[in-house]
């Protein structure tokens, strides 16, 4: 089935939600404690993701990946949120997709849509943070062309900081 990406809507709100949860406890296991990811609740994340949809403002995009009438990924891109960017790098600032997807290539088309959207944009360059213990993504992002620039951070993920690494990409 063709795998189609649109900006999301109100609509999809449940459905980006689920995914956001369903994707962190399948990505971050054993990376995160159980105890944490299986109490991620789905209804927890709807106001999030509500104000994510409704809220933002204009230069941040969510773009679903709908496969027939089912959403099976989400991405957010817009302009990088870091202290030491110019105003012409932007930010994948999340992408996630359905457990029962990943390896079918949804990902993949989603993503290259994801920078696709900060190249029309008239962004020179691109970054995004990852956890630096999710080797899956990191893999994924250097298939991608993607490489580690040398900054690191920490995230506060389960009550304890995480160490995160932001990759880069010209565009």
């Amino acid at each position: 089935m063709p795998i189609r990406i649109r900006e999301g809507e109100q609509r999809d709100i449940e459905a980006i939600a689920t995914i956001h949860v369903r994707a962190w406890q399948d990505a971050y296991r054993g990376q995160l404690s159980d105890d944490y990811l299986e109490g991620l609740d789905i209804a927890e994340r709807i106001p999030q993701t509500r104000s994510m949809i409704e809220g933002s403002p204009p230069e941040f995009r969510v773009w679903v990946s709908q496969d027939d009438e089912d959403i099976v990924g989400f991405a957010v891109t817009g302009p990088s949120q870091d202290a030491d960017a110019d105003p012409k790098t932007g930010e994948v600032y999340a992408i996630y997709l359905d457990p029962s997807r990943v390896g079918t290539g949804a990902g993949r088309a989603l993503f290259e849509h994801a920078v696709a959207d900060l190249r029309a944009r008239g962004y020179s360059t691109a970054t995004l943070w990852v956890l630096e213990s999710n080797e899956r993504a990191r893999r994924f992002y250097e298939a991608a062309g993607w490489a580690t620039d040398g900054a690191s951070t920490s995230e506060r993920v389960d009550c304890e900081m995480r160490p995160t690494v932001r990759y880069r990409v010209g565009l």
